[in-house]
């Protein structure tokens, strides 16, 4: 079938729904300048004023332990290991009282898949977290942990969310999305749950009213058809959510990193997106993605420059100042960043930055924010 990338970019303006075919085209030829300028016009539609927003919060794990074995992945320790760990109650205390005195509210809350640790024990640390701070926001583990919480349960996804949000969880994040085609799942994270199941994880929630967020890593072994499918497949989600559930707050791509990965020792894939490429993969979020409202750039992965750029290519938040961040920088994101860096980041892009929730809903700066540089200050997607 014959494509025009005018016509395409056209219907995209108006907020169709482009096929995966269609976005092919689009990502294989069109102008890099011509997809920025749709993703910008489209992300003016959904927020539609000169504010970018970003997030106080802290990525804290339950555990290392990990059954998945995922290949992209230098976090994880098998059951038993020298270097495996469970976080403890003192060990939370300590760093949530330490991401209240910088400002932040959120833990964003995930782990490995531990063979030993099911509903119950997530259901006991979510009470006494919130029991221990009833104002803090529980951003907590991800489909693939829900999955796995489900099968060691012999449950189903809808009880052990119910369980969950009734024992604090505040929100879903998008986590081991990678690529939802299961030809890429099986070759890169064959312990993790399917697409499919990731998907049907997300209607659960969605039908809970449960808000999450979704993902992509992209620029390992996939094709440009597997990228554009799950496109499809997160919109498809998002429009059968039920009409008084968000659903998808924001969608979150980034590339592959690389870095002492199996993946790359196997030379199966290395980390080789330019600049322009991810440009071009937010743009095409926004056009591929037209019922999400918020788009995320990763600074992590791709630093500050090229995530500037990509606020005028359809982005609206800048994520988070991360207090603590392990598993994506095992793999080689590296990038600093602390509260004063990102709000002037954010304004040398030309933008004004607005401090958020995980709503989404805008927050005042606390007065107790601690402004000076802080070494383990990372910045990090939710």
């Amino acid at each position: 079938m014959d494509f025009n990338s005018n016509d395409l970019l056209e219907r995209a303006l108006n907020r169709a729904f482009l096929t995966a075919e269609e976005g092919i085209f689009l990502l294989e030829n069109a102008a890099t300048a011509d997809l920025m300028y749709v993703g910008n016009a489209l992300r003016q539609f959904h927020v539609p004023n000169n504010t970018v927003t970003w997030i106080i919060d802290r990525n804290s794990n339950t555990t290392n332990v990990c059954i998945a074995n995922c290949k992209f992945c230098n976090f994880y320790r098998k059951p038993g290991h020298e270097e495996s760990y469970i976080t403890t109650i003192e060990e939370y205390k300590q760093k949530i009282d330490e991401t209240f005195e910088l400002g932040g509210e959120q833990l964003l809350l995930q782990g490995g898949h531990h063979p030993d640790l099911g509903l119950s024990y997530y259901v006991n640390l979510f009470k006494e977290l919130k029991s221990l701070y009833p104002a803090l926001k529980l951003h907590a583990l991800g489909p693939p942990e829900i999955a796995h919480i489900t099968k060691l349960e012999q449950s189903t996804h809808t009880e052990v969310l119910a369980a969950l949000k009734e024992a604090g969880l505040d929100s879903l994040p998008g986590a081991g999305a990678e690529i939802l085609d299961n030809r890429v799942r099986r070759l890169i994270s064959k312990g993790k749950c399917s697409g499919e199941e990731w998907l049907d994880v997300m209607r659960a929630a969605h039908q809970l009213d449960i808000t999450t967020s979704a993902t992509m890593m992209f620029g390992h072994i996939e094709t440009n058809k597997e990228r554009m499918d799950h496109f499809v497949a997160l919109r498809q989600v998002q429009s059968e959510k039920p009409t008084h559930a968000k659903g998808f707050l924001a969608f979150i791509p980034w590339p592959f990193m690389d870095e002492d990965t199996i993946l790359k020792k196997l030379k199966r894939a290395r980390n080789q997106c330019t600049g322009d490429e991810y440009t071009r993969m937010i743009a095409l979020s926004r056009i591929m993605l037209p019922n999400i409202i918020n788009i995320q750039a990763s600074w992590l992965t791709v630093g500050k420059k090229v995530a500037q750029v990509c606020l005028h290519a359809g982005a609206n938040d800048f994520g988070s100042i991360m207090i603590e961040e392990n598993v994506v920088s095992a793999a080689g994101a590296a990038f600093r960043f602390t509260a004063d860096g990102i709000q002037k980041a954010i304004r040398e892009a030309g933008f004004t930055p607005q401090l958020r929730n995980q709503q989404y809903e805008y927050r005042d700066i606390p007065e107790n924010i601690k402004q000076q540089e802080l070494d383990h200050a990372t910045m990090v997607v939710d």
